[in-house]
């Protein structure tokens, strides 16, 4: 694996691979790797020659700087992890390398509906950020192929947004989400938890299970009164939503329809850990 920190550097290497036609993966990461991104390298390798991965925590998307100072960072197991993988290159820039003219958001994204609701309700802001650094490393790296996980599913709508208004060539392939045994989807945020919140957490998936089983059968508004109902029982401290939406357009809506693909998403606090997840019903 070759690591590259200047943007200089980088592209010079992969011109060089671009005169060969190698065709290029990237997934973009905030590091504090687990077994969920490495599904996304290995669904890279599985597609095209080369994959990059990026580490970079950006500092805009963080609404609440208290979350971004609690940020786990665990780089040289990161690395060991991708080199273990053998993840082809590792870009590891500075924030002065990614925002060499300052961090301040430079142009507003028109995201449209999908930015007001669920996380872009409760962290105001968030997906601006989330699109300037893609958008910035998507101006670098110019894959064929950008690879993102299940688990932000809103962010994934964001992303695409994003990428048809820029007109940048990649597409998205949209990886499953990687769960631990217990059901518990992989996230950089479980190093935060406890032993026993890891045990109570699994409650979220365990709720989108009960909403997959009962969608046709119980009004919304009572799968959701249920849920919040076993999430508290589980010690949740905080629910932010429990929806049920529109897969394609997330709409959140009120009653069962056959003929629309749903999915359910879920954001709640267990101590002072904010985990999401998401379901395709």
């Amino acid at each position: 694996m070759i690591l590259f920190k200047r943007i200089s550097d980088l592209q010079t290497h992969l011109q060089k691979l671009r005169q060969e036609n190698k065709t290029i993966g990237f997934a973009p990461t905030m590091g504090a790797l687990h077994e969920g991104h490495l599904s996304l390298i290995k669904a890279s390798q599985e597609e095209v020659d080369i994959t990059i991965c990026s580490i970079f925590v950006n500092p805009t998307q963080f609404n609440d700087s208290k979350d971004f100072e609690k940020y786990p960072i665990t780089i040289d197991n990161d690395i060991y992890l991708l080199e273990k993988q053998r993840c082809d290159i590792l870009f590891l820039p500075s924030v002065n390398e990614i925002y060499p003219n300052g961090k301040e958001l430079k142009q507003l994204y028109d995201l449209g509906f999908i930015e007001s609701i669920l996380e872009g309700a409760f962290r105001p802001g968030h997906f601006q950020g989330v699109c300037q650094v893609v958008d910035r490393l998507l101006e670098i790296v110019q894959p064929d192929l950008l690879f993102m996980g299940q688990k932000d599913y809103q962010q994934i709508m964001v992303v695409k947004k994003m990428i048809e208004l820029k007109n940048h060539k990649a597409k998205v392939i949209v990886v499953p989400i990687f769960r631990e045994p217990s059901g518990l989807a992989s996230s950089s945020r479980n190093m935060r938890l406890t032993n026993d919140e890891k045990e109570k957490a699994t409650a979220i998936y365990q709720s989108l299970i009960f909403i997959k089983e009962n969608i046709s059968r119980l009004f919304f508004v009572e799968i959701k009164q249920q849920v919040a109902e076993m999430l508290m029982n589980s010690e949740f401290q905080k629910i932010d939503y429990i929806e049920i939406c529109n897969a394609e357009t997330l709409e959140p809506l009120e009653k069962y329809d056959k003929t629309i693909k749903l999915v359910a998403l879920i954001a709640a606090f267990i101590g002072e850990v904010r985990l999401i997840d998401n379901m395709i019903l």
